[in-house]
């Protein structure tokens, strides 16, 4: 049976106001330098933080480029840029240089944005401040929903944003993702300021803002889906080969690689090491659909593997630049392994009592390699200082680094 007070509560939450419509509605799409030249202008002449967005075709295109900026600002309204019209947006992003971009996941956005001439200097990151403010869901329809009363139209955001010219309902659902993203800052600030956290969050901010790009991944084909059943080395080296020329060809074609092999496919390719193309084509993933040609490629890629020496297959598992996996602690280093377990229970408490998750309140690839490789003496002070090298933020070293220095010394063994 519903609690009373549940029921009561429930019934005292307004529904949330649809939001159908953006304010000055929308906006037509800047495809030209001289609609461009005008889209700067005002934004420059703007006030207050401005707003930003990105939308990409993640599944459907190669890559992570943008094919859609939203904007929104004070005095300026809202924007909505081709970047493929448009593909060097530096003017703007020179224009916005000195205000505060206010955006949602900004580390989705800003690889994509830098590509186009975009680098902010100072950003508020809505989803960010709130998981650090305590929010069990932080993804923007339910962050404006609970934190402003509104309901975002979400049914756009996994379609292929490449598409030209883009529908209207597209072009409304992009325009209200950054209708409410200033209030939605300025509600999550006060929210933070309340509970103490935001000096956290704006040490948070900086980091990003400040961080450089991306370095390219180390053996990226590791990443494939499914990877946990292969275990001989012939068998990555199948997958290796496989995803590399899967690679290119996306590459060549401007297509999702899981559009011309999925990763299932070459998983499956990688356990039977097929002989012939005959062989190949009975495996899932390479069914009738896949003509001839097609399979003489993939069947090419696993004769390479398969022709490799025993040397040059690849290693079962990825160059470590760090510590084992903790799984192999207690039987690598039984004293290890205690330390790591005490230091995350350390950890976890803090976390819940602050109400901040744990990945946020310090990185657990820190933690691991503090406890793997300890401080001769751990302080509070020598903790800090490795938390330091591995790019904790002073909030996180003066929450963190005395409980770990604590569960350190509480499994140290007697000299």
């Amino acid at each position: 049976m519903t609690d009373a007070r549940e029921t009561a509560a429930s019934e005292a939450i307004p529904a949330p106001v649809p939001l159908l419509d953006p304010r000055e509605g929308i906006p037509p799409v800047t495809a030209s330098p001289q609609a461009l030249a005008a889209v700067v202008a005002a934004f420059a002449a703007g006030t207050g933080p401005v707003a930003v967005d990105a939308e990409r075709a993640s599944g459907y295109r190669y890559g992570q480029r943008a094919y859609l900026v939203q904007l929104r600002r004070a005095g300026a309204g809202t924007a909505l840029i081709d970047p493929i019209a448009c593909p060097d947006l530096s003017a703007l992003g020179e224009a916005l240089a000195d205000t505060e971009w206010v955006l949602h996941a900004a580390t989705q956005d800003l690889p994509c944005l830098a590509e186009i001439g975009m680098r902010p200097s100072r950003i508020f990151d809505t989803e960010l401040a709130g998981r650090l403010a305590g929010f069990a869901r932080v993804g923007l329809g339910a962050m404006v929903e609970n934190v402003l009363g509104y309901a975002l139209e979400k049914g756009h955001s996994a379609v292929d944003w490449s598409t030209r010219p883009l529908p209207e309902p597209w072009l409304r659902y992009a325009a209200l993702d950054v209708e409410l993203l200033v209030d939605l800052r300025d509600a999550l600030e006060a929210e933070l300021r309340e509970q103490g956290k935001l000096e956290w969050a704006l040490q948070e901010f900086a980091a990003i803002a400040a961080a450089p790009p991306p370095a390219p991944r180390t053996d990226p084909w590791r990443r494939t889906s499914g990877m946990h059943k292969v275990r001989r080395r012939r068998q990555l080296g199948v997958v290796r080969e496989l995803w590399t020329i899967r690679d290119e060809i996306a590459r060549q074609r401007d297509v999702s690689p899981g559009r011309v092999l999925t990763d299932a496919a070459i998983v499956a390719a990688a356990l039977a090491i097929p002989p012939n193309v005959h062989a190949l084509a009975a495996l899932p993933g390479f069914g009738n659909r896949m003509g001839r040609r097609q399979l003489d490629v993939w069947q090419a890629a696993v004769d390479r593997a398969r022709a490799l020496s025993e040397r040059d297959q690849p290693q079962l598992g990825p160059v470590q630049g760090g510590p084992p996996p903790p799984r192999s602690w207690t039987d690598k280093d039984p004293a290890a392994a205690a330390r790591l377990s005490a230091a995350r229970a350390a950890v976890s408490a803090l976390a819940e009592r602050l109400n901040v998750p744990q990945e946020n309140l310090v990185a657990p690839d820190a933690v691991r390699r503090v406890c793997w490789e300890p401080p001769a003496e751990p302080t509070a002070e020598a903790v800090g200082s490795r938390l330091a090298e591995r790019g904790a933020r002073r909030w996180q070293i003066e929450l963190v680094a005395g409980a770990v220095a604590e569960a350190l010394t509480a499994v140290q063994p007697e000299s």
